[in-house]
């Protein structure tokens, strides 16, 4: 990873897109970015602005490699299906599951793009950080974080909710993304800011707000 990115003033979104764009590789021909953060931090809805910023790059759901028997254990599946492909410039393959059907669907082609956005709960895990060339994190408490998923999902979702909590606690005490984080997302009244993570110039002590100047909105 880059922890010298620094945002600058102007648009986050797009800014932020401009400089991903003058990484270098990270994932074979790949720049591959993370975008990690609480279920109901909003990384679905900032990686498809990313993504749209970034002329239509693939985004890569996480949501997509997990299912309901591994929350968490499905780093032996990305890595076979995506990553080794991605990183040898070849197409990957990877079989979505359907949460609703509870079953792995037919395989999805995805090739090898200049950028490719990794977005969900895991994405800066440690058997993935070597291969991101930015890692993000969404900045919202846990508890606001998943208090937003379980409006969002109903009380249908309710007890699977009541599975996911315990089992995102133990995935982050055991294997922390934040820590790691390049860059950090909040999500404000009138856009994004952005600003320099703990993997940085900012400590995990220190106000966010007193960085190399004023955070990128947008």
């Amino acid at each position: 990873m880059n922890p010298s990115f620094r945002p600058a003033p102007g648009s986050a979104v797009r800014d932020l897109a401009s400089r991903i764009r003058r990484l270098s590789p990270s994932c074979g021909p790949v720049r591959l970015v993370g975008v990690d953060g609480h279920a109901g931090s909003g990384k679905t809805t900032f990686a498809e602005q990313l993504a749209g910023a970034l002329g239509g790059a693939p985004v890569l759901r996480l949501d997509d490699i997990a299912s309901h028997d591994e929350l968490f254990g499905w780093t032996g599946r990305l890595l076979d299906q995506v990553i080794e492909p991605l990183a040898g410039g070849r197409t990957a393959h990877y079989a979505p599951y359907d949460w609703r059907a509870r079953r792995f669907g037919p395989p999805h082609p995805l090739p090898p793009a200049p950028v490719i956005l990794v977005e969900g709960v895991g994405a800066g895990r440690r058997a993935l950080r070597p291969r991101l060339a930015l890692l993000l994190w969404m900045e919202l408490p846990r508890e606001e974080a998943w208090a937003r998923g379980r409006s969002r999902d109903g009380e249908e979702q309710r007890e699977f909710w009541n599975g996911w909590v315990p089992a995102e606690r133990r995935h982050f005490a055991d294997d922390p993304s934040r820590p790691f984080a390049d860059l950090l997302v909040r999500q404000g009244e009138k856009g994004y800011e952005v600003f320099p993570g703990p993997a940085g110039t900012v400590g995990p002590d220190q106000s966010l707000t007193h960085g190399d100047g004023p955070p990128a909105v947008c």
